[in-house]
């Protein structure tokens, strides 16, 4: 009950502000909503205690105890990868496939140690003690490009075709490294005696990410088989919701990535079973059914993202090193697309205009939150969710806002 009755104050916040960004601001939907979050939280924090006592005390209480990385991670990642990768042109993936694949892998390990060599030698100059372990925590939880972020800002940004296909078809498949990539760096943090060895990481990497590309393919022969004998569209619906949800507990329990399970399967149904769907009006429901859980599931999220200012305890006490956060990974994105092009002969060298918009375009998101929030609590999670913060309102609101103009701006060079 206590879940049912938070989603329906998500909900119906979501809808409100939905409506007055619509109305009145005209801005993006989803950075809409976080901003109107954010303002809101910001008058909470303000004025809430001394005018809403009660109000302030129970809505803080209760976004406080929204498990945020458990919904996200464990629920709504998986609807929202499934959703976005349904609507990917496989053939026009598979052309940039060496680029995307680099990217999702090389780059992010090449990001996550720019970032946390940087942060390390910029930290004790703002008299801030940060281990250079979890510098490297920062390093891989801000590295990834999120996909929620990148898929719903880019399409309505207006860029070029090739470089949103680059960028979001990267963003779909770099949690799996990622998230492995955290996971290493916080046992080793939290554990001093944890023995890892570049063997064992390979297998962890190969394991999850290999495992949940192999079994997402499965459920999408499975499910594009059972597709071709339907001709009704609730069952349609019904088959593609049991793959989420069902491939979700099987990834789960083999411990493989469920992220990349849904990209994988959401690959696979949207561009062999869909076509398999004799019906043309079943196809389009099934399509309008996934469009419209996007769109809910992302109100929500980005609803979220700006409601969880209320959890920092401190905003502003090392707004200095948030800011320069956010120039740090900056210049570790640049640095992890530059140097792969530069030293493998097989990628094309991307010239100065389509780097400039690779790098922008990468935007960070509820991702990166979802991971900090997943430390135990200790001395360094509330600086590290300080300067996460930073970083993800400045990715969706400014670079999500003049991504679609430094498109405009840019004269690209389809490698």
């Amino acid at each position: 009950m206590e879940l049912y009755y938070t989603f329906s104050i998500l909900i119906v916040l979501a809808s409100f502000f939905a409506y007055i960004n619509h109305r009145f601001m005209k801005l993006p939907f989803t950075i809409g909503i976080m901003l109107i979050a954010i303002i809101v939280s910001v008058m909470i924090r303000v004025v809430g205690i001394s005018v809403f006592p009660k109000t302030t005390l129970s809505f803080f209480n209760m976004i406080s105890e929204f498990d945020f990385t458990e919904v996200l991670m464990g629920a709504m990642l998986n609807f929202l990868l499934f959703a976005g990768a349904l609507h990917v042109n496989f053939a026009e993936l598979k052309q940039y496939q060496k680029p995307i694949i680099t990217s999702a892998t090389l780059g992010v390990v090449i990001s996550t140690f720019v970032i946390g060599g940087i942060m390390f030698y910029i930290a004790p100059w703002l008299n801030i003690e940060l281990p250079f372990i979890f510098c490297l925590l920062f390093g891989a939880l801000i590295s990834p490009t999120d996909p929620i972020a990148v898929l719903g800002i880019l399409k309505q940004a207006n860029v070029p075709k090739s470089l949103e296909i680059k960028i979001g078809g990267e963003s779909l498949f770099n949690d799996g490294v990622a998230v492995v990539l955290f996971a290493v760096i916080l046992q080793l943090a939290q554990t001093e005696d944890m023995v890892i060895s570049f063997s064992s990481i390979s297998w962890l990497l190969l394991k999850e990410a290999g495992g949940g590309l192999l079994l997402g393919s499965l459920l999408g022969v499975t499910a594009s088989m059972a597709l071709r004998k339907t001709n009704d569209y609730i069952v349609s619906v019904l088959i593609t919701l049991s793959v989420v949800m069902g491939g979700y507990l099987v990834a789960a329990a083999l411990h493989l990535s469920s992220p990349l399970t849904m990209v994988a399967a959401g690959l696979f149904i949207g561009n062999v079973g869909k076509r398999a769907i004799s019906s043309v009006v079943i196809r389009d429901y099934v399509g309008k059914f996934w469009e419209l859980i996007d769109a809910v599931l992302n109100a929500i999220l980005f609803l979220f993202i700006g409601f969880e200012l209320l959890l920092i305890p401190d905003l502003f006490g090392h707004w200095i090193l948030g800011v320069a956060a956010i120039f740090v990974v900056l210049f570790a994105r640049f640095i992890s697309i530059w140097l792969p092009s530069f030293a493998l002969p097989f990628l094309s060298t991307f010239n100065r205009n389509t780097m400039r918009m690779l790098v922008w375009g990468g935007l960070r998101g509820g991702v990166s939150i979802a991971l900090v929030l997943s430390m135990a609590n200790g001395e360094y999670k509330n600086l590290l969710l300080e300067i996460t913060y930073f970083v993800v309102v400045f990715s969706i609101v400014v670079q999500g806002l003049t991504v679609g103009r430094v498109a405009r701006r840019s004269i690209v060079v389809d490698e």
